[in-house]
């Protein structure tokens, strides 16, 4: 007889899972240096409007899709297409095999977290100038391998924590630090806005130029709001797939959507002051974070100890991403695989993630002279990866469930009685899903190819 599935403890435990997934390095790395890319406000103005208008309906059908099949991603886009006698079986596999490269490259860069709480401990006992070179990017960025090292250890935690499982290894870890993470921020947040930079981050954050934005920038945004909502990996097929009957999907997925996007604007105007102070460091260089903050706490009255309950938070945040993306290629490892226990997956899918993580690790050092474009091969693996395979294998899946799940399943999973603006809302889920969502999904995608000639 099959294993039952794990489900979670709490709704609670529930949204601090998929809220933490959001509060890992996505936005809080990521975003900063995509905005800068993109000339700020307008970007932003752009983003927000795809995360809440795409994004949120596309993250409750990931939801529903698990919680109506109870399985993981391959599984269930495997039952739609069968139901439905399409082509989007292929789905779930690319989904898994996105997510094994991405936790693999993620690993690099929570290794570079890992990095800087181990130095800001440290710093604890040395003075400042001994604690500013020892929390220099630019020497960790010539060391390849001991990024592979970090990358490893990363790896060999999150493995540790996924073979416990949904409960004891995914619901207790990360429900005692995002309260405390998120009081760290707002903290960080009020001291960046005391700097002189803050009306020209301001300026530069919420007056929109639209004349910045160019023909990427749709898809840009597209990818990011699928990257920190999990969209694409399978992640929130799996998380639905845990969900107890009783969980509205509608109501979880939009709040998820909602304070992932508060999420995103709190990261830009805490790091952007620092990065506007910080005249040298430039606004769209992946590194944006790593490079600004520590120098700026290590300049601050107890900067050091702040700094350092600071990254030990975010890596939790950063642990909390990564283990929603191996939970995915193992839960899909056991479900495909029945003679593999959950041991077996967890560990066989970590070696594969650290085979893997050789080549972004080493990218700044020993292949620091292999460029794509005048890209790192870290830079190019994200930009390939978030930019344009993602929305599409979203696109995949989206149209996996829409055609495999009837009318009255999406109807009854959506609608709740007790709910009365989810009768009023139910329409306009169908229309972004039918339409809108594969239309700008599209547009996104044709306007990126004409963007390199």
């Amino acid at each position: 007889m099959a294993a039952k599935r794990g489900a979670w403890r709490t709704r609670f435990g529930f949204y601090l899972l998929a809220i933490g997934s959001a509060c890992g390095l996505g936005n809080l790395w990521r975003f900063p240096y995509v905005v800068g890319e993109n000339g700020g406000g307008a970007f932003i103005l752009l983003y927000v409007f795809m995360a809440l208008a795409i994004g949120a309906p596309m993250l409750i059908a990931e939801l529903m899709l698990g919680k109506n099949t109870r399985k993981s991603v391959m599984v269930a886009t495997q039952q739609m297409a069968q139901k439905s006698n399409t082509g989007f079986k292929w789905a779930g596999r690319l989904a898994v095999i996105l997510t094994i490269v991405v936790f693999s490259y993620y690993a690099v860069i929570s290794g570079w977290v890992l990095h800087f709480m181990t130095q800001f401990f440290v710093s604890l006992f040395s003075d400042y100038e001994s604690a500013s070179s020892k929390t220099n990017l630019a020497a960790l960025m010539g060391n390849g391998w001991l990024q592979l090292m970090l990358a490893s250890a990363h790896i060999l935690i999150t493995v540790v924590v996924v073979v416990k499982g949904v409960q004891e290894g995914l619901e207790r870890w990360i429900s005692y630090m995002m309260p405390l993470f998120a009081a760290l921020v707002i903290v960080l947040l009020v001291k960046s806005f005391s700097l002189p930079s803050t009306p020209e981050v301001v300026r530069f954050l919420f007056y929109p130029d639209f004349s910045k934005l160019t023909m990427s920038s749709l898809n840009h945004a597209l990818g990011h709001v699928f990257f920190t909502l999990s969209l694409g990996f399978g992640t929130m097929v799996t998380y639905g797939s845990y969900m107890r009957d009783e969980d509205h999907v509608p109501t979880a997925g939009f709040r998820v959507a909602l304070v992932d996007s508060l999420i995103s604007l709190v990261a830009v105007m805490m790091i952007f002051p620092v990065a506007f102070q910080a005249s040298n460091v430039p606004l769209t260089d992946p590194a944006l974070m790593f490079e600004v903050l520590p120098r700026y706490l290590l300049g601050i009255h107890g900067g050091t100890l702040f700094g350092l309950a600071f990254f030990v938070c975010l890596y939790m945040a950063a642990l909390n991403a990564s283990i929603g993306l191996l939970e995915v290629v193992v839960s899909n490892f056991v479900d495909t695989k029945k003679n593999i226990g959950r041991v077996r997956a967890t560990w066989y899918s970590g070696l594969v993630a650290l085979l893997l993580a050789i080549l972004p690790a080493l990218s700044s050092s020993v292949l620091k002279a292999v460029r794509v474009g005048g890209r790192s091969l870290i830079e190019s693996l994200d930009s390939l990866l978030i930019n344009w395979f993602l929305p599409l294998v979203a696109l995949a899946i989206l149209l996996a469930f829409y055609k495999g799940t009837s009318e009255k399943e999406k109807e009854v999973s959506f609608i709740d009685k007790d709910k009365f603006v989810s009768y009023s809302m139910y329409p306009h889920w169908i229309f972004v899903l039918k339409w809108v969502a594969p239309a700008i999904i599209g547009l996104g995608f044709v306007l990126q190819v004409l963007s390199l000639f």
